[in-house]
């Protein structure tokens, strides 16, 4: 089969597209025929070497959707089953390929009608979406949720799911993303760069739970505008510093700050499936801003991390 791989880290030039043995099943394992895979920043940081994988060569891609191709023991999915699947790309080679391995864990039914490029865009932005908002920081119907960057992949997510616990929503991206943000459940949609974002979002609502994927640029204005004992989850860039310069502030409002990661999920499939569900009733859909064939991947990884768009970018083997 043909397989998107690197072996030597460095920039987008190191991706090769490589005719490489088919995956075979282990017991708890199956393979899936890609129809869809994402394309995500995280992909980048393991080819650069910011994160290692577990061995070189390797194959890039976090999530996908497909088809089940072949089954190991103990495993209740059959040949033919659509699937989707995240949590892969780190110590499990990854999605950038005509066909995946993935552990029966990693993964769950996609719903017929949903588009394949539906389930892989949703996969690993979703489980993000969920772990921040749901798992670490207990969003609730009623409650104010602020999302930073709601155009971006995680954050069109977010925002949904946000919505679909009945939350009120908040977020921040570019002014011509506005409208669509608030197709998607957003009740109040703010453009990022404005000089009174703070008593922007305050006007509209403190929020209860922030989402943040910069926190060293915006820990100081979650501390200033979420409400009291308010909640943040932090899946960006982190320095240090600014956390410990914005302690006093959290301490006064008792904020607590949750880093979350994806990879940490403790059962991925049970996570997707609840994603499912919200795709099949329609209370989340994912946003294509780009499609990629395998020979492309490098230019799709440069372009993840390029100008602001409006949701993912999926590869089609």
């Amino acid at each position: 089969m043909h397989a998107v791989r690197y072996h030597d880290h460095g920039g987008p030039e190191v991706l090769t597209v490589d005719e490489v043995e088919r995956p075979t099943p282990g017991p708890g394992e199956v393979v899936v025929a890609v129809e869809a895979a994402a394309v995500n920043p995280v992909d980048t940081y393991f080819r650069e070497g910011a994160y290692e994988p577990a061995d070189l060569p390797w194959i890039p891609g976090s999530d996908c959707a497909g088809t089940v191709a072949a089954v190991g023991e103990g495993v209740d999915y059959a040949v033919g089953d659509r699937v989707f699947a995240t949590g892969l790309g780190n110590w499990l080679q990854g999605t950038a390929a005509e066909a995946a391995l993935v552990p029966d864990s990693h993964l769950a039914a996609l719903p017929d009608g949903v588009p394949f490029e539906d389930g892989a865009a949703v996969a690993l932005v979703g489980v993000t979406a969920f772990q921040s908002l749901i798992a670490a920081c207990s969003l609730e119907p009623g409650e104010r949720a602020l999302v930073h960057g709601g155009s971006g992949g995680v954050g069109h997510v977010a925002v949904q799911l946000a919505a679909a616990t009945g939350a009120r929503v908040t977020t921040t991206a570019s002014p011509e993303y506005h409208d669509r943000l608030r197709e998607l459940g957003a009740d109040d949609a703010f453009d990022y760069r404005r000089d009174d974002l703070a008593d922007a979002v305050v006007d509209a609502g403190r929020p209860d739970v922030i989402l943040d994927h910069r926190l060293d640029d915006y820990l100081a204005l979650d501390a200033e505008v979420t409400a009291q004992g308010g909640r943040i989850a932090a899946i960006g860039n982190t320095e240090p510093d600014a956390t410990f310069e914005n302690v006093p502030r959290c301490r006064a409002k008792a904020l607590s700050v949750h880093h979350v990661s994806m990879f940490n999920t403790p059962d991925f499939g049970d996570v997707l499936a609840r994603l499912a569900v919200l795709l099949a009733d329609g209370d989340l859909e994912a946003e294509i801003a780009g499609r990629y064939d395998l020979d492309e991947v490098a230019q799709a990884q440069r372009d993840v991390l390029g100008e602001s768009v409006l949701g993912k970018l999926v590869v089609r083997p």
